[in-house]
């Protein structure tokens, strides 16, 4: 056991609801929360977490195309706020009546979560696909699942292995060439947009992480949805009088995704399966996210997928096995 592990034992906070049993309220003890779910300080690394993560990526890989969708009938800055306003609404409707307000102590956490995951990474992504596709979009950010472990190790203290690092970095590699080979060797404007998207995401889903190790994931991502609800609803009176909205099927359904299915449902499940197998550990499996995206983008848009994309996307697939192993093998060992 790490020597965070070996802390005396505390009780977890009480933000559950009786309902949701001890086994929602936290996988690990509090100890185990405040030392931070990296791959040597964390649950069993059990099946159910890796399948509760992959879930959370199948949804994230229909946010890009949803978003193009979303696209078709409101403005970025509409689309943005109205996503929020939407996903608020459903939070809201979950914990009305049910969990207590979080301690004091949390809601710092909240706010970096409802600023990367709420609000940033939505804005960001909205804006760059204004000018790049959804393919090559998705390719930049497969350097996401690097980004998060980094800032993991960084928040927490977690050492995962070399092999883990080796593999995060190899697959980094082939996302950054990758981006190169497509933008002629220059970034464009949508690039910066993703690339900050990147760090406001990997802080959002590690502290999102952390918080789910003594707090269900979808009161996680409900309370930051909360925090982020004043924001949304000036936004959205702001942008909507000044960007045109042309409804169509695409474009309701595109919002009704990007705002229940990943920003609820996705982050619900993938803070769950953070909390059960490690930051770090499980943002690795979001390598796969842009060969999924890029099948969504030529299904649902009909882009032209280059040749690069699949081979860069299953180099990063290879990787994702060699972090998962080295991952296991840590757990074994601690």
């Amino acid at each position: 056991m790490t020597a965070e592990n070996s802390a005396t034992h505390r009780t977890a906070i009480a933000v559950a609801s009786p309902a949701d049993g001890p086994a929602q309220a936290g996988s690990g003890t509090a100890a185990d929360a405040d030392a931070g779910p990296g791959v040597a300080a964390q649950a069993p690394a059990g099946g159910s977490g890796t399948l509760l993560a992959m879930f959370g990526v199948v949804a994230f890989s229909l946010t890009f195309p949803s978003t193009a969708w979303g696209l078709e009938s409101f403005g970025p800055w509409s689309l943005v706020s109205l996503r929020s306003l939407l996903a608020a609404a459903v939070a809201g409707g979950v914990l009305a009546g049910r969990v207590p307000v979080p301690a004091r102590r949390h809601w710092g956490g909240l706010a970096v979560v409802a600023g990367g995951v709420v609000v940033g990474f939505p804005l960001l992504t909205t804006l760059a696909l204004r000018t790049t596709t959804t393919s090559h979009a998705a390719v930049v950010v497969g350097l996401l699942p690097l980004t998060t472990a980094v800032f993991s190790s960084l928040r927490t203290g977690s050492r995962p292995p070399r092999a883990f690092w080796a593999a995060a970095v190899a697959g980094a590699a082939v996302v950054i060439a990758f981006t190169v080979q497509q933008s002629g060797g220059a970034l464009s404007a949508g690039d910066l947009y993703l690339f900050g998207a990147l760090l406001v995401c990997a802080a959002g889903y590690t502290e999102g992480g952390r918080l789910a190790r003594v707090m269900p994931g979808w009161q996680v991502i409900g309370w930051a949805l909360i925090l982020a609800l004043p924001a949304a609803v000036a936004g959205a009176a702001i942008a909507l009088p000044f960007e045109p909205v042309r409804l169509t099927a695409h474009g309701v359904a595109g919002l009704v995704w990007v705002a229940v299915g990943s920003t609820f449902v996705g982050l619900y499940v993938w803070y769950r399966g953070m909390a059960e197998i490690g930051v770090a550990r499980a943002s690795q499996l979001q390598l796969a996210q842009p060969l999924l995206t890029l099948a969504w983008s030529a299904l649902l848009l009909g882009e032209e997928i280059p040749t690069a994309a699949p081979v860069a996307s299953v180099a990063v697939l290879v990787c994702i096995a060699v972090t998962q192993r080295a991952g296991v093998e840590a757990a074994r060992r601690s």
